[in-house]
């Protein structure tokens, strides 16, 4: 089990641990935006940069990207160190250009003493950081209906041609795992909207509750082999009726 030291405490990390997982595992706070558990790490925002070095190395030491680099045995981590605030700042001072109007993002500025972009703000502010985390989503559920768009300043996140994308499900995954609530949807009684696309919403036979969209089942039956009446009820009614099963075994029946 690799040893080293974050901030001065020494703590065991995991075998194939990454710097970022020991970190949290000891109750380290690492600052991320593009980093979600249920997803492969990126290292796309630049958020959880720490420096590193070794007893042997002098003094010597370099940045990495805490969510991709290896917990390695003998690493000495120091996640507040000058240098690695100071890029954070950088990165979040762009942001704040970027989507000036957005509250998630001032406050994480205001969190590193930022109120005001020292950039050009954007001519179209947004509130789209390009975190990825919404497109890493849809491709991780196998839908791939949205991806990031153009390229450089004018980079975003859109759909096939910018029109209604065929391979949505309309899951919201990408709407529930975006942190600054960029992706909207709207939803009724019986149909929910997202992406310029409107889906039928699933309602438990039995409550009348809304479970998932009638294209989420059949994509799931499809590709994952579920049964079409496994949707039949949500979730509360199954585990009533699985209670209610459970509680007449080994009842004797009733006489008559």
């Amino acid at each position: 089990m690799p040893m080293l030291t974050i901030d001065g405490k020494t703590v065991a990390a995991a075998e194939g641990a990454t710097i970022l997982e020991a970190a949290r595992a000891n109750k380290i706070g690492i600052p991320t935006l593009c980093h979600h558990p249920a997803l492969e790490p990126w290292g796309g925002c630049r958020m959880c940069l720490v420096d590193v070095t070794r007893k042997e190395w002098d003094g010597w030491s370099k940045v990495v990207i805490s969510c991709l680099a290896a917990a390695e045995d003998g690493l000495i981590v120091n996640t507040k160190s000058k240098r690695v605030v100071e890029t954070r700042k950088v990165a979040v001072d762009l942001l704040l250009a970027r989507c000036p109007e957005n509250a998630f993002v001032q406050r994480l500025a205001k969190s590193y003493g930022i109120t005001q972009t020292t950039y050009k703000v954007a001519d179209e502010p947004t509130d789209c950081i390009l975190c990825g985390l919404c497109t890493r989503i849809c491709a991780k559920i196998g839908t791939s209906a949205i991806s990031t768009q153009s390229r450089g300043s004018s980079k975003y996140v859109g759909t096939p041609f910018n029109g209604p994308p065929e391979d949505c499900i309309g899951c919201l995954s990408c709407a529930h795992i975006c942190p600054t609530g960029h992706i909207r949807y709207t939803e009724s009684a019986t149909e929910r909207t997202i992406w310029d696309r409107t889906f039928p919403l699933l309602k438990c036979k039995q409550c009348g509750k809304t479970i998932i969209t009638e294209a989420q089942r059949d994509y799931l039956v499809e590709h994952e082999g579920l049964k079409a009446d496994y949707f039949d009820l949500c979730d509360q009614c199954k585990r009533t009726e699985v209670s209610a099963k459970m509680a007449t075994v080994g009842k004797a029946p009733a006489e008559v």
